[in-house]
């Protein structure tokens, strides 16, 4: 289905949440002001007066917040919905990986990191998986936002703990995201540039100051700061690779690992955040491990020989015909399928603009006419996808239809520097009746292309210099060779050479991060609440700040100033609506080849687990959900025996 579970390198966590201004909206006296019934002094007394309380009472600390609204969980709350408040610890559980590791810092550059790694850390706040985007306190023992949302200040639980008894202090708040600024992934630096400061305004209190006002993300992208500790990190090299465990505060430490191959984790069973509203009920099993595989076909089978208990099957294939073992038809193995109310983000081929081969807008949409996904959704998927339509497709952000008046107010400004068609055309990407004969789509495609300068010659496709039209795709697993061959056969109709290349992880990793390719699949996930992410997507500044999500290359005005808008949304209303004419904007530039989607988690499990009785709406709480059931497991061992 899609490669978003399984390329760490652009995994990310999105919740959402508001608090700023909140009173201040909603009193008469600013929209009616009241002392316009009084006169002189005693006018300006009462309403400083009423300014002040105001104020006052906008600056009380809080234990959660929203992007917009309120946060649904209230002060009191003593556990999420979607877990089992008591849910049993221990047992192991066993997962699976593609590829391999080379360090266990999630938070930089260098390296593929281990899957789980970021359990060993905590963060400030934690986000809920039945919120668009709300956070509650973890490290933080209360939050209190500026009613001008300059600034936002976090007071630390004076029992936050680091694995070697230490405190958490506001040092190591302050150490944390400087190092992330300075030293981490190059994503944090564009996530943090609009805080201008962290200081210690307490012995346990850290504030951050901003220098924009308007970006109303930008406490809850505080809240997600992950802390470390200032004292161990002391004479070491945050920025290099390392396979040496790393002090953190998280539910679990690193016990094992063979290097490239497993890394196994171990509760922490003194943990000293276990009983906190945000995590009773989850962390449950004693140990996580992962294995590594080289590719899906031989994790797949490791499956059924038990070597791991769950897994995201994102193979349609698969899904129709493997799983027809007497395993599943015994129930030892379940096989389910969970609806999600999730955006399908963009899962597609992708074009990199720096190559001046696609540069040419008419050239990538030519391509676009190139891929038959009716033939191969039911030829190779079994006809188990949807088509694409959106960058936000599944969910309410997506444009449809043509322009409402609200996003022709927005886009009206830009008649000129984007494609006419938007203003006049749903936007439809290219059909066909799945027979296979794809020559109408592939006449357009020519059109286009001699439309651009390319002309045949002796079979090939050229340009006015006599340079012929190649180029790669490249990826890291194989599993989309079965769609990719298909693509390159009308490609070589038109007269274009196309060479498909599987590379190892880690070499794929480095080119990425170098946009170092010509064609790659890859996925722009999507959360409920776009906003900051946005930026490492598609602004004109990570265009060529390697080890960005810019992938593309996208550097246009019009979506920096998109971007501009998205982040300073003051209301649900307004995000929906500049999402809508974002999504327009990159989807008639024709950025990529948009491939499918499917609205649920395919997931297959041995059914040795138990299960909170409600799922969460935005979100697979596969791991920190569950929990170990002796019972069930023991039957699954002696069926497991007697097939020996």
């Amino acid at each position: 289905m899609t490669k978003l579970f399984s390329h760490r390198f652009y995994k990310k966590h999105r919740h959402s949440g508001k608090i700023a201004f909140l009173l201040l909206q909603k009193c008469d006296f600013v929209r009616n002001p009241v002392f316009c019934f009084f006169k002189g002094g005693m006018a300006t007394a009462c309403f400083l007066l009423l300014l002040s309380l105001a104020s006052a009472m906008a600056q009380e600390a809080s234990t959660g917040i929203a992007l917009h609204g309120d946060p649904k969980y209230p002060a009191n709350f003593q556990h999420f919905d979607y877990v089992n408040p008591d849910a049993p610890k221990g047992g192991d559980l066993h997962l699976s990986s593609l590829g391999t590791f080379d360090t266990v810092n999630p938070f930089t550059l260098k390296g593929v990191a281990a899957d789980g790694s970021d359990m060993v850390f905590e963060t400030l706040m934690a986000g809920s998986a039945d919120e668009p985007f709300s956070q509650y306190c973890w490290i933080a023992e209360s939050v209190t936002i500026a009613p001008d949302r300059t600034w936002v200040s976090y007071k630390i639980r004076k029992e936050a703990r680091f694995h070697d008894g230490t405190s958490i202090t506001p040092d190591d708040v302050i150490f944390s995201f400087e190092t992330l600024r300075d030293k981490g992934h190059p994503r944090y630096r564009s996530y943090y540039k609009d805080v201008v400061r962290a200081e210690k305004t307490g012995d346990y209190e850290v504030k951050f100051t901003f220098k924009d006002t308007k970006n109303t993300e930008l406490p809850l992208i505080m809240g997600q700061l992950p802390v470390f500790s200032k004292t161990y990190w002391q004479g070491k090299n945050f920025a290099a690779t390392t396979l040496d465990p790393i002090l953190g505060s998280g539910p679990y430490v690193i016990d094992t690992m063979e290097p490239g191959r497993t890394i196994t984790y171990k509760r922490v069973k003194d943990w000293w955040a276990k009983d906190l509203p945000v995590n009773r009920g989850r962390y449950n099993f004693d140990t996580i491990r992962f294995d590594y595989y080289r590719d899906s076909t031989v994790a797949l089978e490791a499956f059924f020989a038990g070597k791991y208990d769950f897994r995201l099957e994102n193979i349609a294939k698969n899904w129709a015909l493997a799983y027809d073992m007497p395993a599943v038809k015994q129930g030892l193995i379940k096989k389910e399928s969970l609806k999600n109310e999730l955006p399908s983000g963009m899962q597609a081929f992708v074009f990199n603009m720096r190559r001046p081969l696609f540069q040419d807008r008419r050239v990538r949409e030519a391509l676009n006419y190139a891929f038959d996904f009716d033939w191969a959704n039911k030829n190779v998927a079994f006809g188990a996808y949807e088509r694409t339509q959106s960058y936000f497709d599944n969910s309410e952000l997506a444009a449809k239809g043509l322009p409402s008046a609200d996003e022709l107010k927005i886009l009206e400004a830009y008649r000129g520097k984007v494609p006419d068609e938007l203003f006049t055309q749903a936007f439809h990407l290219p059909t066909t009746d799945g027979s296979g004969d794809n020559r109408d789509n592939l006449n357009k495609a020519a059109a286009l292309l001699h439309e651009a300068g390319w002309t045949l010659k002796d079979g090939k496709l050229v340009n006015t210099a006599g340079q012929p039209f190649t180029f790669e795709i490249i990826d890291a697993e194989p599993m989309f060779e079965r769609w990719i061959q298909p693509f390159i056969r009308n490609l070589e109709r038109l007269g274009i050479t196309v060479t498909f290349r599987i590379i190892d992880l880690s070499q794929y990793q480095n080119r990425m991060n170098n946009f170092d390719f010509d064609v790659t699949i890859s996925v722009f996930g999507e959360g409920l609440s776009p906003g900051n992410e946005q930026m490492d997507y598609w602004s004109s500044e990570m265009a060529n700040t390697k080890g960005s999500r810019n992938l593309i290359g996208v550097s246009d005005p019009v979506v920096d100033d998109l971007l501009n808008k998205l982040i300073h949304a003051k209301t649900r209303e307004d995000l929906v609506t500049v999402t809508h004419a974002l999504d327009r904007v990159l989807l008639w530039q024709y950025y990529v080849i948009p491939q499918w989607h499917i609205g649920a988690f395919r997931i297959a499990y041995w059914d040795m687990f138990g299960q909170p009785k409600i799922a969460p709406k935005y979100g697979l709480e596969n791991v920190d959900g569950w929990w170990f059931d002796a019972a069930k497991a023991a039957r699954i061992a002696g069926a497991q025996k007697r097939d020996r």
